[in-house]
């Protein structure tokens, strides 16, 4: 809403611009309301900072914008692409390449700095429902509720040797904070972890904090998933980024919120 963003942004020094639709299941099902989010309101956060003279703008991009990159350990510098535009996926990593280059191109005349930062698979308490770590850990539950054996049947998307590399919401703030304090102007950072881990370890660790085996049943992988990503993170690292929270005990901290506040 531009008139709300032109009152919000009255007498500030700078903008860190994170508003997006996400969760998988949006991008397929309501694209066209990503892309507005994501293009029309770039467009109005733009607006807002040349209106209130601000000359500092950090933008949330996504590792979505790498669909399915050449290189594992992914550098910043690797070519971005949309494969096909006819799949509906593609709003949000398209509408993040959009907003990136909004700001890249207005951040030459009309900013002092502008800094972009790339998450990768974040997770942590109170992240909603529809990410995978929260996903697993509620139908892990619901699971346990419905029939506690002692070896659980449990279906995941694709055969489970997809990768990513999960960062603990704790980490990626230090990271916003490292950005804040050493990110230069027209740059790209990624934030995240260099520790790749396939879909199955995932369901298997967080089957052990419920301290249960699990049978993991293979299924169709979302058309336009991504096999494998992991962030090349040397550039931040090389500002004093370190993430330290190992991902068993994220993904307790992360369990331990849910199953006590979501009913």
């Amino acid at each position: 809403n531009p008139d709300v963003l032109n009152k919000a942004s009255k007498d500030i020094d700078g903008v860190w611009h994170l508003a997006f639709i996400n969760g998988t299941s949006n991008f397929y099902e309501k694209p066209q309301l990503v892309l507005d989010v994501g293009v029309r309101g770039m467009l109005n956060v733009i607006d807002a900072c040349k209106n209130n003279n601000i000359r500092e703008l950090f933008l949330a991009s996504s590792s979505e914008v790498y669909q399915t990159p050449n290189h594992i350990p992914t550098s910043e510098k690797v070519s971005l692409s949309i494969p096909d535009p006819l799949n509906p996926r593609y709003s949000y990593g398209g509408g993040k390449l959009i907003s990136e280059l909004l700001c890249l191109n207005y951040g030459r005349e009309f900013f002092e700095r502008v800094v972009i930062f790339r998450p990768h698979n974040v997770y942590g308490p109170n992240m909603g429902f529809e990410h995978v770590i929260p996903q697993f850990i509620l139908r892990m539950q619901k699971l346990i509720k419905i029939n506690d054996k002692n070896i659980i049947d449990f279906k995941i998307q694709g055969n489970g040797a997809e990768t990513r590399a999960f960062c603990f919401i704790d980490d990626f703030i230090e990271g916003l904070m490292v950005l804040e304090e050493y990110g230069s102007h027209l740059n790209i950072y990624h934030i995240g972890t260099e520790d790749e881990i396939s879909i199955r370890s995932i369901a298997e660790k967080i089957s052990n904090y419920f301290e249960k085996k699990i049978k993991v049943e293979p299924g169709k992988l979302a058309e336009g998933g991504t096999l494998r990503r992991c962030p090349d993170i040397s550039k931040i690292m090389n500002l004093g980024y370190r993430p330290k929270v190992e991902l068993k005990d994220g993904i307790a901290k992360t369990a331990d919120w849910y199953l006590s506040n979501i009913k």
